[in-house]
C-alpha cells in the first residue's frame, strides 16, 4: 500500500518542469541583480537645459521636457523609468566639454559634482550617493539607487594630480582619460594624436588613481592609450561606455588587441546604446552625410540656406540605417568571444546621445536586451554577471588595491614656475 501511495509523487516528479521563457530568465536575473550601468548623462542636461538651478525639476517624469531642448528632444532618463528599467546602481557622468580651457573645466566638473550630489539629494527616498561598493550594497538593500559619480575627461583635473585626488575627495569614482580632444597627457581615439598614447604623466595619472582607488575609464581615448594605461594599470580598468570595433569600425569602440588583454588586467567593457557605435551601416551613413555636408559647403559658399535645403534633400533620400536591440546584443556576444563573460557590462549613454536604439530608446527598456540575450541562450547566472555582478567585482578589486598600498606616498609633481 505505501508503494503505492508513493505512485501519484513519482509521476509528478517524473514530469519535466516548464522550461522559463527568455522573459522569465531576464525578469530572474534583473530582480537578482538590478542594472548598474556605466554612463548616463542627466547631469549635463541639467547645465545645459535649466543652468544647474533644479529647485523646480522633477526627476519623478521627465517626459514633458521635449520644449526645453533645442531639438525638442525628451530626456531619456526620470526615476519612473530607472525602476521600470531595474536600474539599481548608475554612474552619473559629470562631464564638462572638451572645449574648455582647463581652468574653466575644472570649474565645470566641480559645478556638475555639486549639482549631482543635489539631485541625489533632492530624492532621498529615491536615490543614494554611493562612494564604495559596499555604499552601493547599502542602497539597493534599502531600496534606493545607488548613484556614483563619473569624470568624463581628462581635462577636468587642469593636468593636475592635486586636482585629481580633490576630485576624488568629493565624490568622483571613475575618470575617463581623455573626452573627444587630446589632453596635454593623452591621446583621443577622435583627436590626431599628439603623444602616441600616454605621456610619462598621463601614466602616473593612471598610477596615482590607482593609489587612492579611483577607476581608470578607457572610454574615448586612442587604441595606443589604452595600451598604454593597461601596461601601467595595478587595478581593473573599466569602458564606461563602448563597444566592439571588430563589429563596428568606430574610433570610440575597443579593438579585439585591447578586449584580448582585459581578462589579465580583470577590467571590463561597458557596452553602449550609441547607434552609430553599433550598426556599422549607421556609422557608414553618418560618415557619408558629412562628406556631403563638406560637399555642399564647398559649393554653396556664404549661402548656408542653400547648403542647409539640399542637406534636407540628401537626408530624405538617404534615411538613416536604424540600430536595435539586435545589434547591442551582437556586440555583448563578441566581447565575451574574445574577453570572456566577466569583461562585459552596460553603458547605455542615455541623455548623453541625440536617440536611442529602436527598442532600448530610454532607461525603462534594459530588460529588452536582457530579453534578447536570454534569448540567445545567456543563462540568469551570466546575465547577472552582466548587469552587475562584474561591475562589483572591478570596484571591489580597486578598492583592494588602494588598501594594498595605503602606506604609500601620493605621487607628487612639481607646480609651473
Amino acid at each position: 500500500m505505501k508503494k503505492l501511495a508513493l505512485l501519484p509523487l513519482i509521476a509528478l516528479m517524473a514530469t519535466p518542469l516548464a522550461a522559463q521563457t527568455p522573459e522569465e530568465v531576464a525578469e530572474e536575473a534583473l530582480e537578482n541583480a538590478p542594472i548598474w550601468d556605466g554612463h548616463n548623462d542627466v547631469p549635463i542636461q541639467l547645465r545645459g537645459r535649466f543652468r544647474n538651478v533644479i529647485g523646480e525639476f522633477d526627476f519623478e517624469d521627465t517626459t514633458d521636457t521635449g520644449p526645453e531642448h533645442s531639438s525638442g528632444r525628451t530626456m531619456h532618463t526620470d526615476l519612473e523609468r530607472l525602476r521600470a528599467g531595474k536600474v539599481g546602481a548608475q554612474w552619473w557622468s559629470v562631464y564638462v566639454s572638451a572645449s574648455l580651457s582647463e581652468p574653466q573645466a575644472v570649474q565645470a566638473v566641480v559645478e556638475q559634482i555639486d549639482v549631482t550630489k543635489r539631485l541625489i539629494a533632492k530624492y532621498p527616498d529615491d536615490l543614494q550617493l554611493a562612494l564604495t561598493a559596499d555604499d552601493v550594497e547599502a542602497a539597493m538593500k534599502d531600496g534606493k539607487i545607488a548613484s556614483l559619480m563619473g569624470m568624463e575627461g581628462g581635462h577636468s583635473i587642469g593636468s593636475s594630480l592635486a586636482i585629481l585626488r580633490q576630485t576624488y575627495a568629493i565624490g568622483a569614482r571613475y575618470m575617463t582619460l581623455t573626452h573627444s580632444k587630446n589632453t596635454p597627457w593623452a591621446d583621443s581615439a577622435t583627436d590626431t594624436p599628439e603623444h602616441d598614447g600616454l605621456t610619462d604623466f598621463g601614466k602616473d595619472v593612471v598610477r596615482e588613481m590607482n593609489r587612492i582607488g579611483m577607476l581608470v575609464d578607457l572610454s574615448h581615448v586612442s587604441e595606443a592609450a589604452m595600451h598604454d594605461a593597461l601596461d601601467a594599470a595595478k587595478a581593473p580598468v573599466i569602458f564606461s561606455h563602448s563597444s566592439a570595433r571588430a563589429i563596428n569600425g568606430h574610433a570610440r569602440n575597443v579593438p579585439d588587441g585591447v578586449l584580448r588583454r582585459l581578462p589579465e588586467n580583470g577590467g571590463i567593457i561597458m557596452v553602449t546604446f550609441v547607434p552609430g557605435f553599433l550598426s556599422e551601416p549607421a556609422r557608414e551613413w553618418n560618415a557619408n552625410r558629412s562628406a556631403e555636408q563638406a560637399r555642399l559647403k564647398a559649393l554653396w559658399q556664404g549661402q548656408p540656406e542653400q547648403v542647409s535645403k539640399r542637406l534636407d534633400d540628401w537626408d530624405a533620400a538617404n534615411p538613416l540605417p536604424k540600430a536595435g536591440v539586435s545589434d547591442t546584443a551582437d556586440h555583448i556576444v563578441h566581447v565575451r568571444a574574445v574577453a570572456g563573460i566577466d569583461s562585459i557590462g552596460i553603458g547605455g549613454d542615455y541623455d548623453g546621445i541625440p536617440f536611442a536604439p529602436d527598442g532600448l530608446e530610454d532607461v525603462s527598456t534594459y530588460p529588452a536586451l536582457f530579453t534578447e540575450l536570454a534569448r540567445r541562450g545567456y543563462t540568469q547566472s551570466e546575465l547577472e554577471k552582466i548587469s552587475f555582478g562584474n561591475m562589483m567585482r572591478v570596484m571591489r578589486a580597486a578598492e583592494a588595491y588602494k588598501a594594498s598600498v595605503s602606506g604609500m606616498a601620493p605621487i607628487e609633481t612639481p607646480v609651473p614656475d
